[in-house]
């Protein structure tokens, strides 16, 4: 199965993906004329026609206006044309594009959107690394007060395409049309708010370009791990499912049977509670089909660790920020086995995150949302460049949670997911998916494609659940997810 059509491309590696579609042959005015066309094909699949202004850059980005509104006045609609700038000081291929558009070319002011029903914005594209200024930031701040509907050429102009974050002012897009891969910050927040619905248009980039722009950042989808995802076998039998111990607090005793429900249903054959003596009725009472065995002490982790065939240990969940939790991490990193991290096991060495990630030496997962990520971490930019810096110096995946969680692994590769309903803003629902992790790694999907389906999965419990959702309700949701992805097409 073909990763590639899940990649999302940078403004600079779409540049690349451009410049090896010429070497292939593929003229640039060409690729220029079929972004417009899409744009105005989109247009018009969308709307009826209507009073219409396309507001130009003096780049590529105004050269796919040019084309636009072209085609679309040819179908018999009103178009106004603005442009930022003069025609002569267009080159290349806007150039020659420009030059087909017979109707008048306004200079760009706030004016251009007077009676305008529908604007089409060709100003900027995902490329745009400054705020925008002058008659461009007029207009943009000009349109996004008048709620005119809006669509946004590549990206949203004022929006950086490669994090999502907003330059100063964008409108509000109610589509966007990009070319041959959408972008990081169509799927980063809050870009993925202000795309709007994004249409992804093939504008004759043939698909071999993408071996030599290399992209390592993918839109999360079942396509990047289904192939390899651990379905029971006939043969199989609880013993090769692998055993998930979760280590449980003393007083939030719901966090810990939350993972450990939710690893047992994601398919662990066998998943252990590790619940200190005080608490052991409450969770011995509580769970049926998840065995519980009594902690005594911060010391006695290492012998339930002994059994070998315990090969993923979940610590975190209700434990408490405290030297035993510490040492309980420590003593789970010291086998060298499957690990899963999560909120207060991470917070424990926010004093000395360094001992963490020495002591970080097999297959290892943190899941921290922002706040738990600050503590442990100092790094800015991005939320992808966040996340990859994070797994670099740690040595393990990180999970760093939200509406757009970002997956990324120590040598780079990261994914960003965009299925999370905001039902998923409960608590909990960390707990679950650290259990779905943990679960994925005990039948053997490695770190990354563990983490990279326990967040789908849950993304899409909560989407099959709806509204009303407590964190309790994705577990028993989860087997009508995995029919669903039974029936997933591999293409």
């Amino acid at each position: 199965m073909a990763i590639d059509e899940y990649a999302l491309l940078t403004p600079a590696e779409m540049a690349q993906a451009d410049s090896a579609a010429v070497a292939h042959g593929v003229e640039g005015s060409a690729l220029m004329e079929a972004a417009g066309l899409a744009v105005a094909r989109a247009v018009q699949e969308r709307w009826s026609p209507r009073p219409l202004t396309v507001l130009c850059g003096p780049g590529n980005n105004g050269g796919d206006g040019f084309v636009a509104a072209r085609h679309l006045a040819s179908w018999g609609w009103p178009v106004t044309l603005g442009l930022l700038g003069t025609k002569e000081s267009l080159s290349g291929d806007a150039a020659h594009h420009a030059s087909l558009w017979t109707g008048a070319i306004h200079p760009m002011s706030t004016g251009l959107l007077d009676g305008a029903q529908l604007v089409v914005d060709a100003l900027f594209g995902a490329g745009l690394s400054r705020a925008l200024r002058g008659a461009a930031r007029d207009v943009v701040q000009a349109l996004s007060r008048a709620q005119t509907p809006v669509c946004a050429v590549d990206v949203p102009s004022g929006m950086d395409g490669a994090t999502g974050q907003l330059l100063g002012v964008a409108a509000q897009a109610a589509l966007t049309v990009t070319f041959f891969r959408r972008k990081p910050g169509h799927v980063l927040l809050p870009g993925r708010c202000l795309c709007g619905d994004v249409v992804v248009a093939d504008i004759g980039i043939p698909d071999t370009v993408l071996t030599q722009v290399a992209s390592t950042t993918y839109a999360n989808s079942p396509g990047l791990w289904l192939a390899d995802y651990p379905w029971p076998r006939q043969d199989g039998h609880k013993y090769n499912r692998g055993h998930v111990l979760v280590v449980g607090g003393e007083i939030l005793t719901g966090a810990a049977r939350l993972s450990a429900l939710s690893a047992a249903r994601v398919g662990a054959g066998l998943v252990t509670v590790a619940a200190p003596e005080p608490a052991w009725a409450v969770y011995a009472s509580a769970l049926t089909s998840v065995m519980v065995q009594p902690l005594d002490d911060a010391g006695g982790l290492p012998y339930l660790l002994a059994d070998e065939r315990r090969n993923v240990i979940v610590v975190g969940p209700g434990a408490g920020v405290s030297e035993a939790t510490r040492q309980h991490v420590l003593a789970a990193l010291k086998t060298g086995r499957g690990v899963v991290l999560d909120a207060d096991a991470i917070t424990s060495f926010h004093s000395a995150p360094q001992q963490l990630f020495n002591a970080i030496a097999g297959p290892c997962v943190l899941t921290p949302h922002e706040g738990e990520f600050t503590r442990i971490f100092d790094f800015s930019g991005s939320k992808l460049e966040q996340a990859r810096a994070a797994a670099a110096q740690s040595g393990a995946v990180v999970v760093l949670k939200g509406a757009d969680t970002v997956v990324a692994s120590p040598d780079g590769c990261a994914v960003v997911n965009e299925n999370a309903p905001p039902d998923l803003a409960t608590g909990g629902t960390g707990d679950v998916l650290t259990g779905l992790i943990a679960g994925l790694m005990a039948q053997g999907l490695d770190p990354f494609q563990a983490a990279a389906a326990g967040v789908w999965l849950q993304g899409q419990a909560a989407q099959c659940f709806g509204p009303g959702l407590i964190a309790e309700d994705l577990p028993n949701i989860l087997p009508e997810v995995l029919r669903q992805l039974k029936q997933w097409p591999m293409r």
